[in-house]
C-alpha cells in the first residue's frame, strides 16, 4: 500500500503581485506576525523620537556623560553641541520608521551599532552596550518583518 503525500505551496505574503511588482501583505490584527510588526514599529518610532528630543533637554540623564572621550575629541564643539546633532538624527530615525519602517529600521540598527560602538569604547557601559545590541537585532527584526508589511518605495513613477 503506497502513501501519496502532497505537497504544499509555500507562501509569499508581501512577495509579489501578479505583474511581478512587490506588495506589501495585508494587515491583519489577528495575525501575531503583524501585531509584531506593529508593535516594533511603534516602539521605534516613539523612543528614537522622545530619545533624541531629550537630547536637547537632558531630563532623561545628562546625556553628554554617554559620549566616549575620543569622540568627544574629534567632533567640533561640546559634547552637549554634538548630542544636539545626535538628537536630530534620532529624530530623524524615528519619523523613518513610522514613514517606511521598510527602510527605517535599517537607519535605527545602524544608529544602534554605531551608540554600541561609542559604549564599548568607554568603560563602565557594557550594560547599556549590551542592552542596545538587544534592541538593534529587535531593529533588524522590525526590517525583516517590514519586508512583508510595509510595500517598498517605487521611484521613477512606475
Amino acid at each position: 500500500m503506497s502513501a501519496t503525500t502532497q505537497q504544499r505551496q509555500p507562501v509569499h505574503h508581501g512577495a509579489a503581485s501578479s505583474n511581478g511588482v512587490a506588495v506589501a501583505a495585508p494587515a491583519d490584527w489577528r495575525d501575531p506576525r503583524y501585531q509584531a510588526f506593529a508593535l516594533l514599529r511603534l516602539a521605534f518610532t516613539v523612543a528614537p523620537i522622545a530619545f533624541g528630543l531629550d537630547k536637547f533637554f537632558n531630563v532623561l540623564v545628562s546625556w553628554p556623560d554617554y559620549l566616549a572621550p575620543w569622540i568627544n575629541d574629534i567632533v567640533p564643539g561640546s559634547g552637549q553641541q554634538a548630542m544636539y546633532v545626535v538628537g536630530v538624527i534620532e529624530i530623524v530615525a524615528g519619523i523613518a520608521v513610522a514613514l517606511k519602517p521598510r527602510y527605517g529600521a535599517y537607519l535605527v540598527a545602524a544608529w544602534l551599532g554605531g551608540i554600541i560602538i561609542n559604549l564599548l569604547t568607554y568603560s563602565g557601559y557594557y550594560d547599556v552596550a549590551l542592552r542596545d545590541f538587544g534592541l538593534l537585532l529587535a531593529a533588524l527584526t522590525l526590517a525583516r518583518l517590514a519586508s512583508v508589511y510595509d510595500s517598498p518605495l517605487r521611484l521613477g513613477g512606475r
